[in-house]
C-alpha cells in the first residue's frame, strides 16, 4: 500500500468528504490530508489539481486516484482487510450496501433544506413535504436496521460499518437543527456523535485546522 492522501473540502460543510474520512479513521489506516476551502473563486482550480471530476473528496494512492465517496469507502474496505468495514453476514452486508447506495443517490430535499454545518446549532426551518418525507425515510431506515441487525453494538448493523459513514452527515444535520426523533433514532444519533473520529472532524471544523492545498 502506497502513501494515502485524502483531499477533502471545508469540514463545516463537506458531507461527502466526511464519509471516506471516517472510513479511513475507523479502519486505522494512516493517511495524509489536503484540505481545500470551498466556496472560493479558486476552489475548482485547486480541486482539479487533485481530482479529475473537479469535486472532493478524492483519495490518492501513489499514481492512483479514486474519486466519489462510496467508491473511496469500498477501496478502503479492500485495503483494511483486518478491520471489516461491511457487515460480515451476507444478507446484512447486502442491506448495508443498499441503504448506502440509497443515501448516495437520494434525499435531495433533505440536503437542500437541512444543509450540513457541524459547527452550528440552528433553528429548524419549516420543511416542505418532500423534505419531511426524506427525514421520515431516514428514520425508517435507521429503525429497520437497528431492529433487524443491530445486536452487538449501537450502530446500524451493530458494529460500525461504512453504512454509518454514509449516514454520519445526516446525523450531524439532525443534531444541528434539533430535529425531534424517536427513541431509536435519538440513541443512534448519540452513538454516532460520540465517535472519537467524528469528534475529531468537528473539532477541526471549529478551529479551521488542516493543511490546505
Amino acid at each position: 500500500m502506497g502513501n494515502l492522501v485524502l483531499v477533502v473540502g471545508t469540514k463545516n460543510w463537506s458531507s461527502w468528504s466526511l464519509r471516506p474520512w471516517l472510513a479511513l479513521k475507523q479502519a486505522g489506516l494512516p493517511f495524509d490530508e489536503v484540505l481545500i476551502d470551498l466556496r472560493r473563486p479558486d476552489t475548482r482550480e485547486k480541486i482539479l489539481a487533485h481530482s479529475p471530476s473537479g469535486k472532493v473528496p478524492v483519495l490518492k494512492n501513489g499514481a492512483l486516484a479514486i474519486w466519489d465517496s462510496l467508491a473511496i469507502c469500498e477501496y478502503v474496505a479492500e485495503l483494511a482487510c483486518a478491520v471489516p468495514l461491511w457487515p460480515e453476514n451476507k444478507g446484512a452486508r447486502a442491506v448495508a450496501r443498499s441503504i448506502s447506495a440509497e443515501m448516495h443517490a437520494g434525499f435531495p430535499a433533505l440536503r437542500q433544506h437541512l444543509s450540513m454545518d457541524v459547527t452550528q446549532r440552528l433553528p429548524l426551518p419549516e420543511l416542505p413535504p418532500e423534505a419531511v418525507a426524506d427525514v421520515e425515510r431516514v428514520k425508517e431506515i435507521w429503525s429497520d436496521c437497528r431492529h433487524r441487525f443491530g445486536n452487538g453494538g449501537p450502530f446500524l448493523f451493530g458494529r460500525w460499518s461504512i453504512a454509518d459513514a454514509m449516514y454520519a452527515p445526516v446525523v450531524t444535520r439532525f443534531h444541528t437543527y434539533g430535529l425531534p426523533l424517536d427513541a431509536v433514532s435519538a440513541a443512534y444519533v448519540e452513538a454516532v456523535l460520540a465517535l472519537p473520529s467524528l469528534q475529531e472532524w468537528i473539532a477541526a471544523a471549529k478551529d479551521g485546522a488542516g493543511s490546505r492545498g
